[in-house]
């Protein structure tokens, strides 16, 4: 007579991973994440820097109109140059404010974007012959450029 309660079950087939496994895939998942982290960073950052270079270029455009119709680049009379005007909040580009630094006259202008919180240490500036220049960068970024604006890590001027 087989007496089927005392018979044993064959051992289940073990399942899951060994902790060999799951720590291998944590080491993968870090060094991934080491990789991609500083890039992503960079990316964001460069993402913002498009606010300086759209807000200068619109600045730039606001001041030629004006030009156009006063002759002159500085207040004439009751009309107030685009860059004298609105306030700061008005000449606010994501994390830029615009402003004219320098000259500005019948015949000169230079706008300057300078970047605060995460884009803090950035400046650029453009002028009325829409020369583009890099006046300040973070230390990590590289260096000032008089020729162009830097809106890359590790560009060169």
């Amino acid at each position: 007579m087989h007496n089927t309660a005392t018979q044993h079950c064959p051992a289940a087939t073990a399942r899951g991973f060994t902790l060999i496994e799951v720590m291998i895939t944590v080491v993968i998942i870090c060094i991934l994440a080491a990789v991609a982290m500083p890039q992503y960073k960079d990316y964001v950052t460069r993402s913002r820097l498009a606010d300086a270079v759209t807000g200068l270029a619109t600045m730039r455009a606001q001041m030629e109109r004006y030009y156009q119709d006063n002759r002159t680049y500085a207040n004439s009379g009751s009309f107030v140059s685009p860059c004298k005007s609105g306030g700061e909040a008005g000449r606010s580009f994501g994390d830029f404010v615009i402003s004219c630094t320098g000259k500005l006259n019948d015949q000169e202008f230079t706008l300057q974007a300078k970047g605060g919180g995460p884009v803090k240490g950035f400046t650029y500036t453009i002028n009325q012959q829409d020369v583009r220049a890099t006046k300040e960068l973070p230390p990590n970024w590289g260096s000032r450029c008089d020729s162009k604006w830097i809106t890359k890590k590790g560009d060169s001027c």
